[in-house]
């Protein structure tokens, strides 16, 4: 018997699609004349991650993310969906209710997407449900260019970098960090974390002209 699909149910969060977002970065990558193998040489991921998340096999984290947007001087808008859109005058408000977020799921992150309509950002804003639990969640810390704000909305969160130091959240805190450390998000508490996370390249790691 074929298997279907449930519709989500009405009000959920819009789900970010791996294959879609895969098959953006395979025709991006195409469209810059690139191989696998000089796409894995301009942006330090491995040839077999970038092929899997072309088809859609495996979710990407946030530096990896980076990583191939900055190679691809693609703009994360771009990634999902959003095509940049020509300047005309100041930045338009961007609105996201509650629970309306765009959603893109990993083993150990999930993140919310904000002001995902809004294109041609300096900010990434997330809204992030933390579930990872021990550094053991992750084949090595997160880096990638730029500095990060991280505000806490409820549980508990450790924030463990490579240099030694690590820094414990209750609801309320908040940590600025250069995001070029490598860092991870554990939640310690009874429950999951949920944060609230805004990422910002460096001028020099921001994409110039953007597909």
């Amino acid at each position: 018997m074929a298997k279907t699909t449930s519709a989500p149910p009405p009000g959920a969060p819009l789900q970010i699609d791996h294959k879609t977002v895969g098959a953006r970065i395979r025709d991006a990558r195409k469209a810059r004349g690139l191989t696998l193998m000089q796409l894995s040489e301009q942006s330090g991921i491995a040839v077999s991650t970038i092929s899997k998340a072309e088809r859609g096999d495996i979710a990407l984290t946030y530096d990896k993310f980076a990583a191939l947007a900055h190679a691809l001087r693609l703009d994360f808008d771009a990634i999902f969906g959003r095509e940049k859109k020509a300047a005309a005058g100041p930045t338009t408000p961007s609105f996201t209710a509650s629970g309306k977020q765009m959603i893109y799921d990993t083993p150990n992150y999930e993140y919310g997407m904000l002001a995902n309509d809004l294109t041609g950002k300096r900010m990434v804003p997330m809204r992030a449900h933390v579930r990872a639990r021990s550094l053991a969640d992750f084949p090595d810390y997160i880096r990638h260019g730029g500095e990060e704000f991280v505000f806490l909305l409820a549980g508990m969160l450790e924030l463990r970098f490579e240099n030694g130091s690590a820094f414990t959240l209750k609801p309320g805190d908040s940590l600025y960090f250069d995001s070029a450390v490598g860092h991870v998000y554990l939640s310690v508490g009874d429950e999951d974390a949920e944060v609230l996370v805004c990422c910002v390249d460096s001028d020099a790691e921001r994409p110039g002209d953007v597909i």
